[in-house]
């Protein structure tokens, strides 16, 4: 399938309204109109990159482009400037296009890097956005994608995630990848304790676990809460 076409914004209220629409967005500055494709689709519970098998990654963020001078003073960019801006911790990360080493695959990763959600999915690229987040306490759901009641469980803790916006990084752990082996048992838990809640404080490594039958909203909130006081 072709790649949607960048959505251009001509103005400062283009702009903001793209911006604020979606979790993530990445917005391409430049003085003058490029071809530019929208890219494809330290903390110690985080195991390093690695050759993990990477699991299927979420759909690709809206792309916009602005060559409008009022645009790129109002963001407080230089021109040739590709920028993700995110709702979750209400941060923006920019990439200098500038740079010679620049290439659709550079730009690619530094997207998938970046693209945190409300509730991001864990993988060893979103890892290094995870480490670099403002954001220093991750909430874990580590679960079993492959359940069938897994649909339900991501509707619940995605409920959650929006009443700690801001406050919380939601994280899913999918326990079925080996790769993810590493953040089970880092917690001490046994694949047949899951699902389970971890949450964990990063500059001074405080961390609480819940084992659950199941996932609500109310038992989420509370064991936040709980960990917050």
């Amino acid at each position: 399938s072709t790649a949607e076409k960048p959505i251009l914004l001509n103005n400062i209220t283009d702009a903001e309204a793209f911006i604020s629409g979606a979790e993530v967005v990445v917005v391409g500055f430049f003085q003058v109109c490029v071809a530019l494709a929208p890219p494809p689709g330290g903390r110690r519970w985080l195991p390093g990159g690695g050759s993990a098998p990477r699991p299927p990654p979420s759909p690709p963020p809206s792309f916009g482009l602005s060559t409008s001078p009022a645009v790129l003073t109002h963001y407080g960019v230089a021109a040739n400037t590709v920028t993700l801006f995110r709702r979750v911790d209400n941060d923006r990360r920019d990439l200098d296009m500038n740079s010679k080493d620049v290439d659709a695959e550079k730009m690619t990763r530094f997207v998938r890097m970046n693209e945190l959600r409300l509730v991001t999915e864990y993988n060893p690229v979103t890892a290094i956005g995870v480490m670099q987040s403002s954001l220093q306490l991750h909430l874990l759901l580590i679960t079993d994608k492959m359940s069938p009641k897994h649909p339900k469980r991501m509707r619940k803790y995605q409920a959650a995630a929006e009443l700690f916006k801001g406050k919380i990084l939601f994280i899913l752990v999918d326990s079925n990848l080996n790769s993810n082996e590493r953040i089970v048992s880092f917690f001490k838990l046994k694949k047949s304790q899951l699902p389970a809640l971890a949450i964990f404080h990063a500059p001074d490594e405080e961390q609480d676990v819940l084992t659950l039958d199941e996932v609500s909203v109310e038992r989420v909130q509370d064991f936040c809460n709980r960990f917050l006081q």
